[in-house]
């Protein structure tokens, strides 16, 4: 079982800082992509920032230069630093993974973390 842990959403006024954390747990021999998802009201899902077990990294155009993607390899824990929020960042925040347990590849989702940017 695959387990995945955010945390770090919230209520942040505009220009504001958030790091949202995911910690990943369970039987897996590797991980390779971590990546943060967002979705508004009334929105699809939307790719925010990913990084690959290398740590190369690509993120919206929407949130370059404000949104850093991060991992921790040893404490199995992605992490995103949102600087310069906007209430256009407004939505629900997913944690997903791309990794390997016994000998199948899947993706597994997080449950999902608030952040809403409003004054």
């Amino acid at each position: 079982q695959v387990q995945l842990v955010e945390s770090g959403g919230g209520l942040v006024q505009p220009g504001g800082s958030l790091r949202l954390s995911c910690v990943v747990s369970g039987r897996i021999f590797r991980i390779n992509a971590m990546g943060w998802y967002r979705q508004a009201p009334g929105e699809q899902r939307e790719l925010v920032a990913a990084i690959t077990s290398g740590g190369s990294t690509n993120s919206a155009d929407s949130v370059k230069g404000r949104f850093t993607i991060s991992r921790d390899n040893a404490k199995n824990t992605v992490y995103l630093q949102m600087n310069s929020l906007k209430p256009e960042d407004t939505a629900v925040y997913y944690c997903m993974i791309s990794c390997v347990v016994g000998s199948r590849l899947d993706d597994y989702w997080g449950q999902g973390t608030q952040v809403t940017v409003s004054s």
